[in-house]
């Protein structure tokens, strides 16, 4: 096997993986994302203990103990942009050797869990809620950069490219599910459960309009009005599609949980969006510790 070159695995002076500046022993199998910096320290402030604090740009890593269960939170920013980044170099610290630059030929299958906001298209669904995204369509476009489709929920792409009728609008869509363990984690009868659309940007891409007209008129409600196996498109990001669909390529376990802070339905926006999310923490944390299989 030919080792990995210097421009595909780069490396930092000290060893570390050059964005997301950590080394191989210092994450957990079990990583928490966020995607700001800022919600690294909301979430590891509930850890008994934390041995890891590591940062450069805005990838912020912290790794300690919680009820004796080892995790790690991390920040990714916005976007699948960053997400590629920060999956891909999680991957590489948990499977690929350093010091020879071989993928290693026993490999790690990290549980991958998003903590973050998003907002619904949906009116039943109340402000400060709880979601947890069954699957997610990517309209980004980051999974078509790789090879292998298998993971990908085809069913459901088809039946939505056939719903939407956007072929004018170059927007090739791509769905995978979330991992169905990881997921009965987090069920509730207090979590909302849906699909949960990645879009490529916030304002036209999610169908906002300030100064630019966005191209799609019916963004909202051709979403909205989308049905398939009796699930319905619940919620729009710009994450979820990109950990779901890498996870699955890399055999990794990836769910995501989210913290309604806007309803694009009935035009409300929380007022205490800050106390939602530390409630989404305080959930997922406490289902975590209280699963040893995760």
């Amino acid at each position: 096997m030919s080792s990995l070159g210097s421009s595909e695995l780069i490396l930092n002076p000290d060893g570390s993986i050059y964005h997301l500046n950590l080394l191989p022993e210092d994450i957990a199998e079990t990583i928490i994302t966020v995607g700001d910096p800022e919600r690294v320290h909301e979430v590891s402030k509930y850890f008994d203990s934390i041995e890891i604090r590591k940062g450069k740009r805005e990838f912020l890593t912290h790794t300690g103990y919680l009820s004796g269960k080892r995790l790690t939170v991390i920040s990714t920013g916005i976007g699948t942009d960053n997400i590629d980044i920060v999956l891909n170099e999680l991957d590489a610290l948990a499977n690929i050797d350093f010091p020879s630059r071989q993928v290693k030929s026993e490999k790690k299958r990290l549980g991958i869990i998003r903590i973050g906001t998003s907002g619904t298209i949906r009116p039943e669904i109340p402000i400060d809620s709880f979601l947890v995204s069954t699957s997610a369509i990517g309209l980004d476009g980051l999974l078509h950069f790789y090879g292998n489709s298998d993971p990908r929920n085809k069913a459901m792409e088809r039946a939505l490219i056939k719903h939407l009728d956007w072929d004018g609008h170059h927007i090739v869509p791509y769905a995978v599910d979330s991992d169905e363990h990881l997921k009965k984690v987090f069920i509730s009868p207090n979590v909302h459960l849906g699909i949960t659309v990645t879009n490529s940007g916030f304002y036209g891409p999610q169908g906002r309009v300030l100064r630019l007209a966005p191209k799609v008129m019916d963004f909202q409600d051709k979403l909205a009005s989308f049905s398939f196996e009796g699930q319905h498109i619940t919620n729009l990001e710009m994450e979820t599609a990109g950990i779901y669909g890498l996870a699955k390529l890399m055999e990794h376990k990836a769910v995501s949980l989210n913290a309604i802070l806007a309803n694009r339905a009935t035009g409300e926006f929380s007022t205490d969006g800050g106390k939602t999310i530390d409630s989404l923490i305080k959930f997922a944390l406490e289902r975590l510790v209280n699963d040893p299989s995760v």
